[in-house]
């Protein structure tokens, strides 16, 4: 772009510093799982040099790529970092994983960066899930550019591809996205495919040939100006639209040259402000060359074109007890203000925390303040600590490399922080301080587990505990009503993950088993039982008899119990065992095996023996007493219903709809959520939608989202309810 094309690399060895936050960006990569995202972030390592200090990573992976898990599955599972020096310039690389069950680590990445690289298939186009993540990043203003991948790919078109981000991302203004370079063609291979030599700078009017693996720089041959000069003036006109200098616009259409280095100047100013979004062009190195097409390129945009962390606002920050505090400059000589961006296992290290630091410098063996957000509702573990920071260092691939410090706006890894979870805040521990959490997805996909034998059993508890700490994402619970330990996560891959990990990194073999939801008991028509239990076998013997009765009560009422019982039939003293028996066998079931709700049991009369009545006889007797009026009467079989609310593109309205139909839901209500956008409120019954996280991504093609909350519970279609009943006695 400027004047630094050349000026790559740092020194050799050792991992990249800084020492002010004006040499540092921060830059994350987003976009669809197989969109080459690794395989950029490789590409632009090895042109910055961090290859050539670091030595290559092991045959068939990559620097991100490092997890055994994500070699088995060929994709990304996790964010990584991968720090890159280039021209003075430290710039932190943020791999994300593409695969939408993988979106807590996106947001994770989104947190740490102060700008976003969204990496499209020219062969694939542009999903709806990243679509939405670029909405998200406008509506905060983070600065964003396009890097175009495949070119290399015989259904490959980047005029195509260059048009559709134009229409998807640019909004009411499709000057908004524009290229800045041009794909230069070579020969016509054997197979009939021309590939991509190199590629054509719009404003300098330079041809950057990579053909022979390393960027050289020449003139266009006279054919290609009359190509580009349609695209070079709306690409100039496209900046000049953002300048600061109202009569660059009048200039330019009256016919005055404007000067390269202003074009420079105010195309980098409306990238770091957000308003202006470069397309460019990228594809890995051949076998054996350092520079991979358009990886010079990036570079010289993230270093010029994106924001430094001082040009970026810091999280809104508060003391640990709620009370706000002012705004933070990104200052190494500030108050310290870091957070745990994701926290990870190693077998030999221990825990591993990735910190992004927003204010002051950290240091290790400091002790910190460690400030968690309360997330006791997903089994993470409420806390307010201090704790000794271990070793620092920068990561490349598995290899951890030491570094004496971390100003403000960098990014580090620090070694044994016991305590720290992802989204945990670090701060002085003489000025404790709290920074402002991250929008997290909830997760809506319920997986049972059960330990596979007695030693996993005894390792189950922490293993479970260790991997919420790392994943926020997840949620543990330990149900009640049906005792099953369950996780919920956001789709099967992040639960193969999860049991991978269980199973990896804490030795502990878990088995899925089918996930069941609280059901409930009811009596449906009022009934009356009789329990006696009259037992004697020489010395004491057992006497107890009560007679009740049961009536439904509406939805929410518990369970009430009435004495009128005259004439002392049943001892005072035996009243409350009559009650005691009756709610054990109510929390039993009667019918099915579930807990009785909603009914009114009166105790109406009874018979007592001075010797033989007992606080356990009529504990007995009440128990009994409930199970005979269960025979006389209509069991009802109560689900939990669910309240919905899910968000979807209008164009998937009625699919959903439909959807939820035929999951016996009751569409409530529809609203506009937005352009383009609709909120779709439901009532469903929850044994309908345990995989609704899976189904709704189908049927919405990656673009829908739900929440879902308890409302009550009501009586199940009786054939349903007979289904059910059939199958818990085949079971017994």
């Amino acid at each position: 772009m400027g004047d630094r094309r050349d000026a790559h690399a740092g020194a050799a060895g050792g991992a990249p510093a800084a020492d002010r936050p004006e040499g540092l960006r921060n830059v994350v990569l987003v976009g669809h799982s197989g969109a080459g995202k690794t395989t950029l972030a490789e590409a632009l390592a090895l042109a910055g040099g961090a290859m050539n200090r670091c030595g290559r990573v092991e045959e068939g992976t990559t620097v991100s790529d490092f997890d055994e898990i994500e070699h088995r599955q060929q994709r990304s599972v996790q964010l990584s970092l991968i720090p890159v020096d280039w021209g003075n310039v430290k710039i932190n690389l943020l791999d994300t994983p593409g695969y939408a069950d993988f979106v807590g680590e996106l947001r994770a990445g989104l947190r740490a960066a102060d700008a976003a690289l969204f990496v499209v298939s020219a062969a694939d186009g542009v999903d709806g899930a990243t679509r939405m993540v670029w909405e998200e990043c406008a509506a905060v203003g983070m600065p964003r550019a396009v890097v175009v991948t495949h070119l290399e790919n015989a259904r490959a078109d980047f005029d195509e591809m260059t048009a559709i981000c134009q229409r998807v991302f640019s909004g009411e203004d499709p000057d908004a996205v524009l290229p800045l370079y041009l794909p230069l063609y070579g020969e016509e291979g054997p197979d009939g495919h021309t590939p991509v030599a190199g590629l054509i700078g719009l404003l300098s009017q330079r041809v950057y040939d990579y053909s022979s693996g390393e960027r050289v720089e020449r003139d266009p041959d006279p054919e290609h100006l009359p190509l580009i000069a349609e695209a070079r003036n709306r690409l100039i006109e496209g900046i000049i639209a953002e300048s600061e200098d109202e009569t660059l616009m009048d200039r330019y259409l009256g016919g005055e040259e404007i000067d390269f280095k202003t074009l420079i100047q105010d195309l980098e100013r409306a990238v770091a402000r957000g308003t202006f979004h470069p397309v460019l062009a990228a594809a890995p190195p051949a076998e054996g060359a350092r520079q991979g097409l358009g990886t010079l390129e990036l570079l010289e945009l993230v270093t010029g074109g994106f924001p430094t962390p001082a040009e970026r606002e810091t999280p809104a920050v508060t003391t640990p007890q709620g009370a706000p505090r002012p705004p933070l400059p990104c200052d190494p000589d500030g108050p310290l203000v870091a957070e745990v961006v994701k926290t990870s296992s190693d077998p030999y290290v221990g825990r591993i925390s990735l910190v992004r630091v927003f204010s002051g410098t950290l240091r290790p063996d400091e002790t910190v303040h460690v400030s968690g957000h309360g997330l006791a509702d997903r089994g993470h573990e409420d806390h307010d600590v201090d704790e000794r920071v271990g070793a620092l260092s920068s990561p490349f691939g598995k290899v951890q490399r030491p570094v004496p410090r971390a100003i403000a706006g960098d990014l580090v890894c620090v070694a044994k922080l016991s305590r720290a979870e992802t989204g945990d805040t670090l701060s002085a521990k003489d000025d404790p301080l709290l920074m402002e959490p991250w929008v997290m997805p909830d997760p809506l996909l319920p997986v049972a587990i059960e330990a596979h034998s007695k030693a996993d059993e005894d390792k189950l508890s922490q293993g479970l505990a260790r991997l919420v700490a790392e994943d926020p994402t997840m949620r543990l619970e330990q149900n009640q009503d049906t005792h099953q330990v369950v996780l919920w996560c956001l789709g099967e891959a992040h639960v193969d993950v999860a049991l991978e990990r269980l199973r990896a990194r804490y030795g502990v073999q878990v088995d899925a088993v089918p996930y069941k939801v609280s059901l409930r008991e009811t009596f449906g028509e009022k009934a009356a039982g009789r329990g006696r239990h009259v037992k004697q076998s020489g010395g004491h013997g057992q006497f107890a008899i009560c007679e009740i009765e049961v009536e439904p009560l509406p939805v929410g009422s518990g369970i009430e119990f009435v004495d009128k019982v005259v004439g002392g039939a049943v001892p005072r003293q035996f009243i409350p065992s009559v009650e005691k028996g009756l709610r054990a066998q109510a929390a039993r079931g009667v019918a099915a095996g579930y807990p009785v709700v909603d009914i009114r049991v009166t105790l109406l009369d009874g018979k007592a023996h001075s010797v033989d009545s007992s606080d356990a006889a009529f504990q007995t007797a009440g128990a009994l007493a409930l199970r005979e009026a269960a025979k006389e009467a209509r069991i009802h079989l109560l689900e939990p219903v669910a309240e919905v609310q899910v968000l979807v593109s209008d164009e998937y309205v009625g699919p959903v709809m439909s959807d939820l139909a035929g999951r016996r839901g009751r569409v409530v209500g529809t609203e506009p959520a937005g352009p383009g956008r609709t909120l779709v409120r439901a009532e469903v019954p929850e044994i309908e939608i345990g995989r609704y996280a899976i189904d709704l991504r189908s049927i919405s093609h990656g673009t829908g989202r739900f929440n879902r909350s308890y409302a009550r519970h009501e009586p199940m279609p009786s054939q349903l309810a007979a289904k059910l009943r059939e199958e818990q006695e085949g079971s017994r």
